[in-house]
C-alpha cells in the first residue's frame, strides 16, 4: 500500500480574504504578471476562469526545475476555498492523489490566513513525500499578498 498523508500550515496575510480568494477563484490569468517567478502560465481547457469543474494546466517553475500542473477546479464560495485536484502533469508522475485546497480565512478587515492544505498519496513506495510542493504552493499565497495589497489600496 502506498504511503499517503496530508500537509497543513497557515500563511498570514495582509490582503483581505475577499480580495485573494478572487484572484484564486477567478483571475488565474493574472498570475505570471503578479508571481511570473513561479508561475509563467496558465491555460483554461474546459469551463472558463471562474467556474467549479474548470480544468486548467500551469506552468510554473519549483526547485529551479520547469513543470506544468493541470488540475481540475472546485470552489466552495461559502468557506472562502478553493481546491486544485491534480489530474496530469509532473507531479502526478509521483502521486496517484494530490489536492491542494487554499482556504482565506478573515482575521480582521484587512488581514487574513490562507489556510493551506495538501492531501497526497504516493503513486510507488519510492516516490518521494512532496514538500517541495507544499513549499511552493506555501509560497504562492506568500508572494501573491504583494500584488494582492497594490490593488487592494488602488480601489
Amino acid at each position: 500500500m502506498a504511503t499517503s498523508g496530508t500537509y497543513v500550515t497557515e500563511v498570514p496575510l495582509k490582503g483581505s480574504a475577499k480580495n485573494h480568494y478572487k484572484r484564486w477563484k477567478s483571475e488565474n490569468q493574472l498570475f505570471p504578471e503578479a508571481i511570473g517567478h513561479h508561475i509563467q502560465g496558465v491555460t483554461v481547457h474546459e469551463g472558463e476562469w471562474d467556474s467549479h469543474g474548470a480544468i486548467k494546466s500551469w506552468n510554473y517553475t519549483c526547485d529551479g526545475k520547469q513543470e506544468v500542473f493541470k488540475e481540475k477546479r472546485e470552489l466552495d464560495d461559502e468557506k472562502m476555498a478553493v481546491t486544485f485536484r491534480g489530474l496530469d502533469g509532473h507531479v502526478m508522475e509521483q502521486l496517484k492523489v494530490y489536492d491542494v485546497i487554499f482556504q482565506f480565512i478573515p482575521k480582521s478587515q484587512e488581514g487574513c490566513v490562507c489556510k493551506v492544505t495538501m492531501i497526497w498519496e504516493k503513486r510507488y513506495e519510492d516516490s518521494p513525500e512532496p514538500i517541495k510542493y507544499m513549499k511552493f504552493v506555501t509560497s504562492l499565497a506568500a508572494d501573491m499578498d504583494d500584488h494582492i495589497l497594490k490593488n487592494q489600496n488602488k480601489a
